[in-house]
């Protein structure tokens, strides 16, 4: 690859959450490109070269940081693992997220490492989610916060947060989709072992099918993606699943937070990113074939979840040697996506 990797700075606070601060090593070291190669460089940076991890305030083990803050001043992706205590974070630390911001630098937290990002006061007037237990307490502490406690992750390009645990796999999976598109996201998903989409508006809990009732909406959802190019309908989605289209309705919000028109739109938009992404048929094929119809319907839908249009698209994120998060830059403005 021509150019540098994509640095990911994962800060590593006295009483870290250990689960939360893998993740982002997990995912985004397990990233390659069609040509095999690493696009993220990750660096753990430490407020000490060893820190304690932290569950509900029980320390568990040590963790030994190979890099201090410094580590973190060129970095392309800066991430605030959930940790104990996150309302009192060091100055030096605050510091380093407000430069990365005012040079232009991606920032990330997981579960209540959005406290720390509200600290630095880069969540006032945005959009922020945290683990639905802390939600109160950031929104009491940081009332120019707009608190979701409801979604998995939520962003505006530049500053994103997640939910607790599991959410801050779908945040650092959702960036590698936008780094890199779809088909290397979903590779990266194969290899965490972990379902390649769930979008940031899904709740951050749903209730489960009860058991027994045949409830579950696994099987559809899985035929919902295998046919997303197809002219599909309510009626027949509710067929699929067996069920009124009131009681489809209901279960779909129950289980994935959403409708499921939305989800059959989404499930067509990521058909057509990655016909884009990996073939090089007209617009007007893919359009046809990931189900919207028309290259019109099919720009509209890529202007309105991506900001962005097809063509763009394809020429930021088209199989190609050499492809890098550079040539993202340069070719779209990933900054101003807001949706997977």
């Amino acid at each position: 690859m021509g150019d540098k990797p994509h640095v990911v700075a994962v800060l590593a606070l006295d009483g870290v959450v250990g689960f939360d601060l893998s993740v982002p090593c997990q995912v985004f070291g397990s990233t390659r490109l069609s040509d095999g190669s690493h696009p993220y460089e990750i660096r753990v940076c430490g407020v000490r070269p060893s820190v304690r991890s932290s569950v509900e305030g029980i320390s568990h083990f040590r963790i030994e940081a190979p890099y201090d803050l410094t580590g973190a001043a060129d970095a392309d992706t800066i991430v605030v693992p959930g940790v104990a205590m996150p309302w009192r974070a060091p100055e030096a630390v605050l510091a380093v997220l407000r430069a990365a911001v005012a040079r232009g630098a991606r920032t990330v937290s997981i579960c209540t490492g959005a406290f720390v990002l509200a600290q630095a006061g880069l969540l006032d007037g945005r959009r922020a989610t945290t683990h639905w237990w802390a939600a109160p307490d950031l929104r009491s502490r940081h009332p120019a916060v707009d608190v979701d406690a409801a979604s998995l992750f939520a962003g505006d390009g530049r500053i994103w947060t997640s939910a607790g645990v599991a959410a801050g796999l779908d945040l650092c999976l959702h960036l590698v989709r936008r780094d890199f598109g779809a088909d290397v996201a979903a590779r990266t998903a194969g290899f965490v072992v972990m379902a390649p989409v769930r979008d940031g508006d899904q709740a951050q809990f749903a209730a489960p099918a009860p058991a027994g009732d045949g409830g579950s909406l696994a099987a559809t959802l899985e035929w919902l993606e295998a046919h997303a190019g197809e002219t599909v309908t309510v009626a027949d989605v509710a067929r699929h699943a067996r069920l009124s289209a009131r009681t489809l309705t209901r279960r779909f919000r129950e289980q994935t937070g959403t409708t499921p028109l939305a989800w059959l739109q989404a499930a067509r938009l990521r058909l057509a990113r990655r016909l884009l992404e990996t073939t090089d048929l007209p617009v007007t094929a893919v359009a046809a074939r990931s189900g919207h119809g028309s290259a019109s319907a099919l720009r509209a839908h890529f202007q309105r979840a991506l900001r962005t249009s097809p063509d763009r698209y394809r020429r930021a994120f088209g199989a190609r040697p050499g492809g890098s998060y550079r040539d993202v830059q340069a070719g779209v403005d990933v900054a101003t996506r807001s949706t997977p």
